[in-house]
């Protein structure tokens, strides 16, 4: 059967710099960043403690997908910082690499006939789902960086499962092209072609993949060219994202960073994710007939925040990090430590804590938190911050901080804690 016009003529894709060298650059620096993207996003997700609690897991259909699920640590304290920041700003660097790669195979995309053989079917369906899933991950993955939730569900569940079926298809991906990726990276030099000018740009031999143009036109870019565009397109990328996670004089060169959450001045100036007024905390919820409930064993203790404020109090520095990539610098928390709140139960070995919010019902008003959070010596109540009293965005009148932790899990506008076994 003759193609249909169009991209399907093997004449359409007329560029002399398309072939199997450039894009197998593209692909080696995918090989080495999306495995480091899927590793980072399954701690991330670990890091929600989601067997350990319902209210924690948000992809409770996930079967043998939770093998590798843990305890998360309390040690290092920056560590989900570091891990969230660098997926997600991996993420973002990555764009003009995963781009000029589908850039450089869309001949494949409308290969003729589109089926040969059960073999090339069967390759053709990786493929799909490769080239679905990666744009897919990377969309919703930008999309919940700005907080801009169009998701028709949770972008957790949605997230966690596509990143299965891309990493299905980038392993089968992988098996069946690593060999020619390896060739064709042999066949011409990177230094040699990174001198090479636009004057001497000229196109690879014809390949078997059908990459090479059938009739390829005069040159505008020259390979060198294009990978420098590339490279410079993800280093800005770096320059505008990674100053989020970083901190510092660098958050201001964060232009990638979700706008319009100005924290002000002053000890509480700094990152929050979502306000009280947008989730429904009034100052009436958190005046002065807010209450303290702690539950363990025997009858619960009940705490105003004066009675809170003259026991004994604790210090920790810890940052503030989110799932969108951004964190805060340490900041300087004082309040109750949550394992001397669950020995005045009687659970002085507790084994979890159910914490709610006193926000209206919706995701992450009740957490879960693990024995060994509880019993980090940094792990709080946190009544202050910065020597000055939380901010009512920032929590007031109690929050939660705890070491490691993602910010999410550190429930803020808190009234009840119960302490199990």
């Amino acid at each position: 059967m003759p193609p249909p016009p169009g991209p399907f003529r093997p004449g359409f894709w007329r560029s002399p710099i398309r072939g199997p060298w450039l894009t197998s650059v593209f692909g080696l620096v995918l090989l080495i960043g999306i495995p480091l993207l899927f590793v980072t996003g399954l701690l991330s997700y670990a890091s929600y403690n989601p067997g350990l609690s319902p209210l924690n897991d948000k992809t409770p259909d996930k079967g043998v997908l939770g093998f590798y699920l843990f305890s998360w640590p309390t040690h290092p304290y920056w560590l989900y910082r570091l891990l969230q920041g660098v997926h997600v700003t991996l993420g973002v660097v990555l764009v003009p690499v995963l781009l000029a790669k589908l850039w450089s195979v869309i001949p494949k995309l409308f290969e003729w006939l589109p089926v040969r053989s059960v073999a090339h079917g069967l390759e053709r369906l990786s493929l799909l789902m490769l080239v679905g899933g990666v744009i897919f991950e990377f969309v919703t993955g930008i999309l919940n960086i700005q907080l801009y939730y169009v998701f028709p569900g949770s972008f957790y569940r949605l997230h966690f499962y596509g990143a299965w079926v891309f990493i299905a298809a980038f392993v089968v991906h992988v098996g069946l092209k690593l060999a020619r990726m390896t060739r064709a990276l042999r066949s011409r030099s990177l230094s040699a072609e990174l001198r090479t000018d636009l004057a001497h740009t000229l196109p690879e031999p014809p390949d078997p993949d059908g990459l090479v143009a059938a009739a390829p036109a005069l040159p505008t870019m020259s390979r060198r060219g294009a990978v420098g565009m590339v490279g410079a397109g993800s280093l800005l990328l770096l320059a505008v994202t990674a100053g989020q996670s970083i901190g510092g004089r660098l958050r201001g060169t964060a232009l990638l960073a979700p706008h319009n959450r100005d924290p002000g001045r002053g000890p509480t100036g700094f990152q929050i994710n979502k306000t009280a007024a947008a989730v429904g905390i009034t100052p009436a919820l958190v005046g002065p007939d807010w209450r303290l409930e702690v539950h363990g064993r025997g009858a619960p203790l009940v705490f105003t925040r004066e009675q809170l404020l003259a026991m004994p109090q604790h210090a920790a520095a810890l940052p503030i990090a989110c799932v969108e990539g951004w964190s805060t610098d340490d900041q300087h928390w004082s309040g109750l430590r949550l394992a001397d709140l669950a020995a005045m139960t009687g659970m002085f070995g507790a084994g979890s804590v159910l914490v709610e919010s006193i926000q209206p019902p919706g995701p992450f008003t009740r957490v879960v938190l693990r024995g060994n959070q509880i019993h980090d010596l940094r792990a709080l109540l946190a009544l202050r911050v910065n020597g000055a009293y939380l901010s009512l965005d920032h929590g007031y009148p109690a929050r939660i901080i705890v070491p490691a932790n993602p910010g999410v899990n550190n429930t803020k506008w808190v009234h009840r804690l119960t302490f199990r076994a």
